[in-house]
């Protein structure tokens, strides 16, 4: 099978995490029987460099003619003074938006081997954490109109019933397909627009009797991940609520450089990224964590190319090489005398030696 990958290095340590996941899709590749062509991709910081646009027409087109994107990190402090249209997180939402991935699922899943690295208590910790999160990603605060007058500014935050019913519909399938277990996050005691989300998700919830919905408002959301994340299956919630929700789920797992993340909207071409940033201190240090960015490859086999072997293989490799103590700098355990601290090749080429084909 034979797959046209769009391949967005970007910024800071953008170029050097996904070198090592192309050289992971490259041996899955070869051993499964599948060809993988990449095309390049200028988006971010790079871009406003060489174009003075984060994301031109004709980088957005490569884009859409693909079977799907994967995506490194984009900005950094050397494009912060750029007009705010013109900010390298702008080519981000472009890119988003043209290609209608409205649907962000976040997986929050400790490995047994960081268990250590989580900042909770061992007790919480020992109940397991292993829970998605489904972001609304091109409506919401961020796609809103956004305007300055003299000393005050506004950013308008719109949902429709269609936008909150597809992702709803996301939401409960992701839940059938696990623990059927779904909580609706929004701040329904304040936001008109949180009200009309949970007044659709009640009536979406009637074609899933199969599914347990709950209902959580954001605040109390952000203190039960940290007090029993355990009792989380799946949460679907709005664009804002979700990228703060899905940091701070990142992090109890032990890293943000171990989480991988899937864009999908109504077809099977999809936008795969890490979700943690560019980075930009330690780029070209080769210390970077690359696994967040293999496994959203994986994801890449798996969802939006139906090659479900081939991405258990790939986690797999991930599994054998934490199992043997490798660690890189942002999950090293305070005692080193248990793990091998490896940099951001080696940690790849690790990966890529455990990394086996299909029984014969």
């Amino acid at each position: 099978m034979n797959k046209n990958i769009a391949v967005i290095r970007g910024d800071g340590i953008g170029p050097e995490i996904v070198n090592e996941a192309l050289k992971v899709l490259d041996k899955a590749a070869r051993l499964y029987g599948h060809t993988f062509t990449y095309t390049d991709v200028d988006m971010g910081g790079c871009a406003i460099d060489k174009y003075g646009d984060p994301l031109p027409e004709s980088e957005l087109k490569k884009c859409l003619e693909s079977d799907s994107v994967l995506l490194g990190a984009v900005g950094g402090d050397k494009w912060n003074n750029v007009p705010g249209d013109k900010r390298p997180e702008k080519g981000l939402l472009r890119l988003r938006a043209g290609m209608g991935v409205y649907s962000n699922n976040r997986p929050a899943k400790i490995w047994r081997q960081l268990a250590s690295a989580s900042p909770l208590k061992p007790s919480i910790v020992e109940k397991g954490i292993d829970f998605i999160i489904v972001r609304e990603l091109i409506g919401g605060i961020y796609f809103g109109e956004h305007k300055t007058s003299g000393d005050t500014a506004t950013d308008v935050m719109a949902y429709s019933e269609s936008e909150i019913e597809r992702i709803g519909r996301i939401g409960f399938e992701t839940a059938r397909k696990r623990n059927k277990r779904l909580c609706s996050v929004e701040k329904s005691n304040v936001l008109d627009t949180s009200r009309l989300w949970k007044k659709v998700m009640i009536r979406l919830s009637e074609q899933y009797p199969d599914v347990e919905l709950s209902h959580m408002l954001v605040d109390n959301c952000a203190m039960q991940i940290v007090k029993n994340p355990a009792q989380f299956d799946v949460i679907v919630t709005e664009n804002m609520f979700g990228d703060i929700l899905s940091d701070e789920a990142s992090m109890i797992t032990g890293s943000i450089g171990m989480i991988p993340s899937s864009s999908l909207g109504d077809t099977t071409v999809g936008l795969y990224e890490p979700i943690h940033g560019s980075a930009p201190d330690i780029a070209g240090l080769n210390i970077a964590n690359p696994i967040g960015t293999i496994l959203s490859a994986a994801m890449m086999l798996k969802y939006s190319f139906d090659m479900s072997d081939e991405s258990d293989a790939i986690e797999k490799a991930v599994y054998d090489v934490l199992e043997e103590g490798y660690r890189c700098a942002d999950i090293m355990p305070s005692d080193a005398d248990t793990c091998t601290m490896v940099g951001c090749s080696e940690m790849g080429q690790l990966i890529l030696d455990k990394l086996g084909g299909p029984s014969i």
